[in-house]
């Protein structure tokens, strides 16, 4: 099947499955910030931006994704600087394999005007996992990115 999107501003045009998954053609064009963590949809570490609406790509398929705009941590790095660093100085980041969907998750929080409270960005990071940190340095990342 021929599946026309575009990814990280870039126009593509895919011969692929209608059933193969988005993160698998993802890694296969070299953008390897996300991770397939559970397959299931359950962790974050796919995390991608489908039509401005944050997803996780293992549970996408190419059938889906026809005329459609992703973005992957890739394509928002300008955009995400000041989080990324944040996440390094507050020491959020361990072994680095939740990194990238904390990182989009952050992002979208913060642009959807999200308040500088604990409780509501934990609630907000609800749906990733990180097995090293704590989830303490994290939110202290998100805060100390926020306008």
């Amino acid at each position: 099947m021929q599946i026309n999107c575009n990814i990280n501003h870039k126009d593509y045009s895919l011969e692929v499955k209608a059933t193969t998954r988005v993160i698998d053609i993802l890694r296969e064009l070299n953008l390897t910030s996300l991770k397939e963590g559970c397959g299931e949809g359950e962790c974050g570490a796919c995390s991608i931006f489908f039509n401005k609406k944050l997803v996780n790509a293992c549970l996408l398929v190419a059938g889906q994704i026809g005329g459609s705009e992703i973005l992957t941590l890739e394509g928002l790095y300008e955009e995400t600087h000041q989080i990324r660093k944040n996440f390094e100085t507050t020491g959020a980041i361990q072994c680095g394999f939740c990194t990238t969907g904390f990182i989009l998750r952050s992002y979208n929080y913060i642009e959807e005007n999200g308040e500088k409270d604990e409780q509501t960005i934990k609630d907000a990071l609800d749906g990733n996992l990180c097995r090293c940190t704590g989830y303490q340095k994290i939110v202290d990342a998100v805060i100390k990115s926020m306008p």
